[in-house]
């Protein structure tokens, strides 16, 4: 009964430690491709959707120590029509700094990234499934289209938005909402499609140093801009996604400390099969002058005992299989990918602090039942 009993606690310790790591390596994988494109802080306007971005300003932004570079960014909804079909999408001009502050051209499949001051655009793989268009086909050229700004009524169809010719030179596949999303652009010509000003700005996108701190950068911008923007690293701007990864993993955990729960009521049962079939030499102690609260301590040790070290022999399978996975891909999620691990310290500590906890409380209820009465019949 006692070995029965450590065995459910090394298997639901191990599999909990190697489930919080697989869900830990998929948020990892899942992450991986927005750091393509967001990058490490965003500037947004506090209020509105643009901002006048002065040469004072840009100085100012270069005096802080820590950003490795920076990025003016035009950002809008747009029209893209090819022949006879058209999609809505975003349509992101960026100036020549864009490639320092992401990775973007590295995930370009096709063709090339724009040049800078021309008419050229590099679009996701969804948007050009979905109009049936390729690269570097001149003879068909891409319609962009938004609406005017303003009031009034205009003399020709023709006068309510603003159109521009583009040619695509390049094709990426980062994932299915990106590729359906984004459309890149020089900065001039998105500047000329929404009507904006020299020094008018959706967004301004900084890469930050490794060794440099987030929170005293965060405060910089603050304080030197007196709080006209909305600072957002990678995280806050994929908020959703960190929401759902993090509700999946909690409930992750929760259903397997459910698991571990009722492999702990094997403990109980082997603890109380313990205490009757070691009845008689109780009822020897208990005459001897052996207090009863001194015979609960001795069983409540020994389950206690028997959970910790069940606990860290689950543990370190768990991290075994783990670190097996990492090192020889042993499980493959296509022929090309294995299945995505980490071994986080924070789990391996939480799965210590759970197996813990509920072993010493499985420990404790199951020494309560020695009582006078049971030790004396």
């Amino acid at each position: 009964m006692t070995l029965i009993a450590s065995g459910g606690v090394i298997i639901a310790s191990a599999a909990l430690l190697i489930v919080l790591s697989v869900f830990a390596g998929l948020k990892d994988f899942s992450l991986q491709y927005s750091s393509f494109v967001d990058p490490d802080l965003k500037v947004i306007p506090a209020t509105g959707k643009s901002f006048q971005w002065t040469e004072e300003d840009q100085a100012s932004l270069l005096k802080i120590n820590g950003i490795s570079s920076s990025s003016k960014i035009i950002e809008e909804r747009i029209f893209i029509k090819s022949d006879n079909k058209n999609v809505v999408a975003t349509l992101k001009g960026v100036d020549k700094n864009y490639l320092n502050v992401t990775r973007l051209d590295s995930m370009i499949t096709k063709g090339n990234w724009i040049t800078p001051g021309s008419n050229e655009v590099v679009s996701g793989w969804g948007i050009s499934n979905n109009l049936s268009f390729g690269i570097l086909n001149y003879l068909q050229p891409l319609s962009l289209y938004v609406p005017k700004v303003g009031v009034g009524q205009a003399s020709t169809p023709k006068g309510y938005y603003n159109a521009v010719y583009v040619n695509n030179v390049g094709l990426f596949e980062i994932n299915e909402e990106l590729n359906n999303k984004y459309m890149f652009a020089d900065i001039e010509l998105a500047k000329h499609l929404l009507s904006y000003k020299d020094n008018q700005l959706n967004a301004i996108e900084l890469k930050l140093n490794p060794e440099s701190d987030e929170n005293t950068i965060r405060t910089q911008l603050n304080s030197i801009f007196n709080y006209r923007f909305i600072i957002k690293n990678r995280e806050e701007l994929n908020d959703a996604l960190f929401k759902m990864l993090n509700t999946e993993n909690l409930a992750i955990y929760l259903i397997f400390t459910l698991v571990i729960i009722i492999a702990l009521f094997n403990v109980i049962g082997a603890i109380i099969m313990m205490i009757l079939d070691k009845k008689k030499s109780l009822n020897t102690l208990f005459h001897l002058g052996t207090e009863t609260k001194a015979i609960k301590s001795i069983f409540f040790l020994q389950g206690s005992l028997m959970t910790i070290v069940s606990g860290l022999i689950g543990i370190t399978i768990g991290v075994l299989v783990v670190f097996l996975q990492q090192t020889f891909e042993l499980v493959m999620l296509t022929p090309d990918l294995a299945y995505p691990v980490r071994l986080n310290f924070f789990n391996v500590i939480l799965v210590i602090i759970t197996i813990f906890a509920f072993g010493i409380v499985a420990s404790k209820i199951a020494s309560q039942r020695i009582t006078p009465s049971l030790i004396k019949s």
